[in-house]
């Protein structure tokens, strides 16, 4: 019996264990969500805006490194996934997002919601193409995702609700082949330059992005070989526990001094499978070599004296065989006094102790990261909550890490986090999100209340865009109209959405609520009124920050007393 080009689309789906699409019907969709309806593999999960389901897709692809999918109509429907597929391009993640298409017959006329879906999706996806043939399906099916696995990306389809209906004259070919992209291994020629110039170096640091995913076992081989810090980014963060004392923390914001100033300090930073945006935290003397499976992104961030074209986990495995041990343990013993001074001040910071009526944002992440499960799941929005969660967050070496990382959106934690609950419901998921974030997409809570996704949510609540009023104190002004705004009761919202919410304003009302909250069996939301005015900790702020900060608080206090906004 011959199926038609969404059953095919189901089917091919299944058979490559893509087993959930989110999206929200629309009439152009019909064909499409009725063939998921007459089976039992493939399921849908309806969210309240397209970008929701962008975000869930990009999250599982993200967590899993396998295809997620996400749907939305015409016109407006696919314009919404857009933003959130962004998610995936930057993180580099294989998403197959699929768009109706007005009637083939209709096109070319501005009918009602006709757009241009590959114009559209061209910025954001690795391909875009309309499936105007049943004829066609099969192979553009098969190409699509093979160009989302092949180059970690967006992959997009649409497709018109006759085409959905029509009938096609054979199955995806070649199944076989869409599948995640295996490791590979670098040349023996650029291992062997790498191991000389270790010989050359006397202190060696190593900083460690998302590459390094798996790995964990050769990178701790290596900082025992060469008495060496590893540094991490903040993607890398989970690899290894946070009390490993090779795992000498991050750099950067989302980081520590302890991180930022081994690498500078090094005789040859290794960079492994990170393409580390921030050139400013990186050393402008030491030797670099930069290990990535990506060719283009060696060197574009510092300079490089050695690029490998290679995944991280062989590039060690050859290269351990061809180091000798060091016995001089001064260098990493150095770093990890720094870094013991840095956790007792992330400590001071964090103690609920510290003050009797107003509730340190630190405090919040540090109770929750004490209290959460073995193996949770850490989603993390962005803003200021991002400093908050990250740098008082100690990992157990069993959780994962996750959010908007390279893309950088506000708003987009509940999506996200959505996605990655709906993979594993027994398993922990946590989100951290500021209040202006979580407002973005405020619907998408909904959707987790509907689909039974018991994904924890702590929101910190400091009644504004927390980092954009830290960049205006930093640059030496007071905060503009528009930095602060009223808020609601989130744990009464979570109650009206049939779930279930907790509030704490004051030290002392902290450690209760996030039993609580933990201990729900479904969707909850922690609503933590925190101090707006603390500032986050950074690496180094050099004396012209520190007087900005300064000048702004006086131009603040100057503004309070003669009325002036």
């Amino acid at each position: 019996m011959s199926l038609t080009v969404a059953e095919l689309l189901v089917a091919t789906l299944d058979q490559l264990g893509a087993h959930q699409v989110f999206g929200v019907v629309g009439d152009a969709l019909n064909p499409f969500t009725d063939a998921i309806r007459r089976q039992d593999k493939v399921r849908w999960i309806g969210v309240r805006h397209e970008e929701g389901a962008a975000l869930a897709a990009a999250g599982q692809a993200k967590i899993t490194g396998r295809l997620g999918v996400c749907c939305g109509t015409t016109g407006p429907g696919a314009n919404h996934l857009v933003a959130g597929l962004y998610e995936a391009r930057k993180d580099h993640a294989p998403v197959l997002a699929i768009s109706g298409g007005v009637a083939s017959a209709k096109r070319g006329i501005d009918y009602l919601q006709e757009d241009d879906p590959v114009a559209l999706f061209n910025d954001v996806s690795v391909y875009s193409e309309i499936i105007a043939s049943p004829d066609q399906a099969a192979a553009v099916i098969h190409q699509a995702i093979a160009q989302a696995y092949g180059e970690r990306g967006v992959a997009h389809i649409s497709i018109s609700p006759d085409v959905f209906s029509a009938k096609v004259s054979g199955p995806v070919p070649s199944i076989a082949t869409l599948r995640p992209r295996p490791p590979v291994a670098p040349t023996p020629e650029d291992i062997a330059a790498l191991a000389q110039m270790i010989e050359e170096a006397e202190t060696v640091a190593v900083l460690c992005g998302f590459g390094c995913q798996g790995a964990a076992a050769e990178l701790a081989a290596l900082s025992d070989r060469l008495k060496a810090p590893l540094v991490h980014t903040y993607r890398g963060k989970d690899i290894m526990p946070y009390h490993d004392p090779r795992w000498i923390g991050g750099i950067g914001l989302i980081g520590g001094r302890p991180g930022v100033d081994a690498l500078a300090k090094a005789d040859l930073m290794l960079m492994l499978g990170t393409d580390y945006p921030y050139s400013e935290f990186l050393p402008g003397k030491t030797r670099v070599v930069q290990v990535d499976e990506r060719a283009f992104a060696l060197g574009r961030r510092t300079p490089v004296e050695l690029g490998i074209v290679g995944s991280v986990r062989p590039a060690l495995q050859m290269l351990l065989d061809a180091l000798p041990q060091r016995g001089d343990a001064s260098f990493l013993d150095a770093v990890n006094k720094d870094r013991a001074a840095w956790d007792t001040m992330l400590d001071e910071k964090a103690a609920l102790g510290r003050s009797i009526d107003i509730l340190h944002p630190q405090a919040v992440a540090r109770t929750i990261s004490d209290k959460a499960a073995d193996d949770a799941v850490w989603v993390t929005d962005t803003g200021e909550v991002t400093l908050w969660a990250a740098n008082w967050l100690r990992q157990s070496g069993r959780q994962q890490i996750t959010g908007s990382c390279n893309n950088a959106a506000v708003g987009t934690g509940m999506g996200i986090a959505n996605g990655v609950q709906a993979l594993d419901r027994s398993r922990q998921v946590i989100l951290h999100a500021g209040d202006g974030g979580f407002t973005m997409l405020l619907g998408e809570f909904m959707t987790a209340v509907e689909h039974k996704l018991a994904v924890k949510v702590v929101v910190y609540d400091n009644s504004g865009w927390g980092l954009v009023h830290l960049e205006m104190e930093g640059a030496g002004v007071p905060p503009s109209p528009g930095s602060t705004f009223p808020n609601l009761d989130f744990a009464a919202f979570a109650r009206a959405c049939g779930a279930k919410g907790y509030k704490a304003g004051k030290p002392g009302e902290l450690s209760a609520a996030v039993d609580a909250w933990l201990a729900e069996p479904g969707p909850a939301i922690l609503h933590a009124v925190v101090d707006p005015d603390e500032i986050p900790t950074m690496p180094h702020i050099d004396p012209g920050q520190a007087a900005r900060f300064g000048i702004s608080k006086i131009k603040q206090a100057i503004n309070a007393l003669t009325g002036r906004d």
